[in-house]
């Protein structure tokens, strides 16, 4: 039972989170998993259920800059990324959903890089 509790516990913090998070098409939701090798994000509008902008570590433009780097640079590298993305299409403010992950190393990372690139959380 002891390998499963973590992933329990994540379930029900991100259950928690998502009670209070929705996106809307005014203020889409910035939505991030983290496996142990890689790194997605996506921006959804929940009124719709519909992706608007997506990037990950598997993409094409990410993949072949990051083979050297660590799993918190490309997590920097994805943020940037999908910021980039994001205001090509006009969307500038977004509601940040951590997922149930702790704010801390590479989901830290990744909304940083996000921020100074020009997303408004």
């Amino acid at each position: 039972m002891a390998k499963t509790e973590p992933r329990l516990i994540r379930r029900v913090r991100h259950r928690r989170v998502r009670k209070k998070i929705a996106g809307t098409a005014l203020r889409p939701r910035l939505c991030v998993f983290r496996s142990l090798n890689h790194f997605y994000a996506q921006i959804t509008d929940d009124c719709v259920s519909q992706t608007l902008v997506s990037a990950g570590t598997l993409n094409a433009e990410v993949r072949g800059d990051t083979k050297q780097m660590m799993k918190t640079e490309k997590a920097e590298h994805v943020g940037s990324l999908l910021a980039r993305r994001a205001l090509d299409k006009g969307i500038h403010k977004v509601v940040f959903d951590r997922a149930g992950y702790k704010y801390h190393g590479r989901v830290k990372a990744f909304a940083e890089a996000a921020k100074k690139a020009g997303l408004l959380f």
